[in-house]
């Protein structure tokens, strides 16, 4: 249960990532309080991980995997650029993660 808790927390976070462009600064009210709500969640969802996930393999995975789905998302759908540098450093920090689980992360 707890993996589906983080993985809840990692999608709500990378939902608000995605949503800190249209709030054009905090500006705009409905993305702002997207933003909130999904961060609130994303973070409400990582302390019930933590429960049965040591905190650093949780914090590990949810920022390693948020990372390289945002940067995914940003290529994809908001015209960031991609690169060499970034496909390999998101290959590395998901290689990191699979060797933290794979090292006894429960």
């Amino acid at each position: 249960m707890a993996y589906l808790f983080l993985l809840g927390a990692i999608t709500a976070e990378v939902i608000g990532t995605s949503l800190l462009k249209a709030t054009d600064g905090f500006t705009r009210l409905w993305p702002t309080l997207g933003v909130a709500v999904a961060y609130l969640s994303s973070f409400g969802l990582l302390s019930l991980t933590v429960k049965d996930i040591p905190v650093g393999v949780a914090y590990a995975i949810w920022s390693g995997l948020g990372t390289a789905a945002i940067m995914a998302i940003g290529a994809a759908f908001l015209g960031e650029p991609i690169s060499v540098a970034k496909v390999v450093g998101a290959g590395l920090v998901i290689a990191g993660v699979v060797v933290l689980n794979l090292g006894g992360a429960h």
